[in-house]
């Protein structure tokens, strides 16, 4: 308890100067004091215990801002994708498909899609409404929707000679 007392601040302005949010600090300085406490027969005094404190705090920082920069770039990367999709240009099939050919693609498609795509589709739901009625985001929503149409388009073309067109 002498070690967290004396350390604690000081560990605290280290981790906030990294990730600039109070709560995450004292949650990143509490992980660091469990794994410095855990791995105490690591310690070998060649630095001061300080030392090794604010190491293991500046790691566990950078591991944490990794961890969000990663989320960012995998959620700026699925906007992309939907934000990027013509639905009006995309969404084209042959004449000859009919709407009960349509409603019994939609029913082979997965739920998570299925649902999506009949209520924007056929009821006419927006993707607000579509989050509030499924409890998803309206991202997934849209993601759902734009994929689900995809797998819909794919199972209306038409087979020509044995092979899809």
């Amino acid at each position: 308890m002498q070690l967290y007392n004396q350390y604690c601040n000081g560990m605290l302005i280290v981790a906030l100067r990294f990730v600039k949010d109070t709560m995450e600090a004292e949650d990143i300085v509490q992980e660091a004091f469990i794994k410095a406490f855990s791995k105490l027969e690591q310690y070998k005094a060649e630095v001061s215990f300080g030392a090794w404190l604010k190491r293991i705090v500046i790691n566990r920082c950078i591991d944490v801002l990794k961890s969000k920069r990663q989320r960012l770039i995998e959620l700026e990367e699925h906007h992309l994708n939907v934000v990027d999709a013509d639905y009006q240009s995309e969404w084209l099939v042959d004449d000859e498909i009919t709407i009960k050919d349509v409603k019994t693609a939609i029913e082979q498609l997965p739920e998570k899609y299925k649902y999506v795509v009949m209520l924007y589709l056929i009821e006419g739901y927006d993707h607000q409404e579509i989050s509030e009625i499924l409890d998803i985001s309206e991202v997934a929503s849209r993601t759902q929707l734009s994929r689900g149409k995809q797998k819909l388009q794919l199972a209306l073309k038409t087979e020509k000679n044995g092979t899809r067109s």
